[in-house]
């Protein structure tokens, strides 16, 4: 028995918000999307995709570089507004198996096809104000995924529901510093919200308790052998809450690129995007069962918790950061075609873990480790002008993952990323210009080697994902 308190150390903490704490942290931090790295974004521009990203920021003609690289808005002559929608599909099911702190096995099924299918939106507005001044603005989506598994899956405790998006409002600036040289600059305000939902596993609670009344020395270690079998009893396996918690908030940072022509058909673009805190508030709701109810309220149990009211609403907050990224863009003109490459480094190192502080004088700090590390999106694509008003797109691209089988979780089914990208564009007239892309990416098996619950429940197994975007977009120059 006293093997088993040892085991069940992870769950000896005051357990209102551990499991809430578990979802900031695996929700907030995050997550999935089959569009890019972890949670990243790529999607707003149609045009871009269509060459899976290569040449995003030095190709010209593309009024998504307010948001990407605003050095680029020199290729922009005149006033344009560009409108994007990205359908972005994607899948995720798991098979594998999961235990409880005492190794035994939670019953469930697999969790069903936790992906979805969302749309993302952008808006673009650039104009020219000066023989050497553009400025512009944008709405974009870097950040945003959504995850859903069954409600009884064998991972519920890890993960149910997950929903993250990041909003971005852009003002952009350039100035052409010589003919063949423009710098540019951005000012971002972005604002961050979550919804994320989890099962409680209440039975492990229960343990935990008389754990931690050995540990403090209110429970005779003689007494703990029975006190668990009572507990047992009384709320047996599957006996299941759940948390639900939403929040968000507004961050700011800056952008900055250059653009050089290096010759009348070649042309290189720099961009670096500052990482952006955030300091997410919000709220948290739990549905405990009658029998749980019971077991909270009980002199023994209320002693423990020093009178303090465990799962009943509370606030919280978290410290979050987006990360920082780089892109390297270059782009060759010729007649008939062009062709392009990018290189993207993310940092998604800053997320080294997350401290999640709450009001309930009862729910402690909880800190989560994450030890994500910086990932690498490389691309290569072109256009085929088919005559005057028909373009040809076609890319590939290969995206790195942040994530390994040791520190992956359900919230973060992510792997390394193929893209082969599709497009095509129509001009119908010197002002209006329409784009169409399809992109399918292939997804390496994610394999989890033990995403470990805050009651110490253990997920293990693997997921197989794969993703389908389909963009179309608007241009129209005044």
């Amino acid at each position: 028995m006293h093997k088993s308190f040892r085991h069940l150390t992870g769950a000896a903490r005051p357990l209102a918000l551990a499991t809430l704490g578990l979802a900031v942290a695996a929700g907030l931090a995050l997550p999935t999307g089959a569009q890019a790295s972890a949670f990243q974004l790529k999607e707003d521009s149609a045009k871009s995709m269509g060459r899976a990203y290569a040449g995003s920021a030095a190709a010209g003609g593309d009024v998504s570089v307010v948001a990407n690289n605003p050095a680029a808005m020199t290729e922009l002559n005149g006033t344009y507004f560009q409108a994007d929608v990205t359908a972005i599909n994607f899948s995720a099911t798991f098979n594998g198996s999961a235990h409880d702190a005492l190794g035994r096995p939670i019953s469930g099924g697999n969790g069903g096809d936790a992906g979805t299918t969302l749309p993302v939106p952008a808006f673009f507005i650039a104009t020219q104000v000066g023989d050497r001044w553009h400025i512009g603005g944008g709405l974009t989506v870097p950040f945003g995924f959504q995850t859903e598994y069954d409600r009884n899956w064998v991972g519920r405790y890890n993960a149910l529901k997950t929903k993250l998006e990041s909003l971005d409002a852009t003002l952009s600036a350039s100035y052409d510093v010589t003919d063949n040289f423009t710098l540019g600059a951005s000012a971002i305000a972005q604002r961050t919200s979550a919804e994320l939902t989890s099962a409680i596993n209440f039975n492990m609670v229960g343990m935990g308790l008389v754990q931690q009344g050995v540990a403090a020395g209110k429970i005779p270690a003689q007494m703990a052998p029975a006190l668990l079998q009572q507990i047992g009893a009384l709320v047996p396996p599957g006996s299941d809450g759940y948390a639900r918690i939403k929040g968000d908030d507004w961050g700011f940072g800056w952008q900055v690129g250059a653009l050089w022509k290096l010759s009348p058909s070649d042309r290189l673009a720099l961009d670096y995007h500052s990482r952006i805190k955030h300091k997410i508030g919000g709220t948290a709701n739990f549905t405990v069962p009658d029998n749980v109810a019971y077991l909270l309220g009980t002199p023994t149990v209320a002693g423990l918790l020093g009178g303090a009211v465990p799962f009943t609403h509370t606030t919280g907050n978290a410290n979050l950061t987006t990360p920082a990224s780089a892109t390297a863009s270059y782009w060759h003109q010729a007649e008939k075609f062009g062709i392009g490459m990018d290189l993207s480094w993310t940092q998604w190192s800053v997320l080294k873990q997350l401290v999640v502080n709450y009001a309930n004088p009862a729910q402690p700090a909880t800190v989560e480790p994450f030890n994500w590390r910086d990932t690498w999106f490389a691309s290569i694509g072109g256009d085929y002008y088919v005559n005057d008003r028909l373009t040809l797109r076609g890319g590939l691209a290969v995206d790195t993952t942040p994530t390994r089988a040791a520190n992956r979780d359900p919230r973060v089914p992510d792997s390394t990323r193929k893209f082969v990208t599709v497009g095509i564009g129509y001009k119908a007239n010197d002002h209006f210009e329409i784009n169409a892309s399809y992109a399918h990416i292939f997804v390496n098996q994610a394999h989890v080697n033990g995403s470990t619950s805050s009651t110490g429940d253990v997920l293990a197994g693997n997921f197989d994902d794969y993703g389908n975007l389909l963009s179309v977009s608007a241009q129209y120059k005044f």
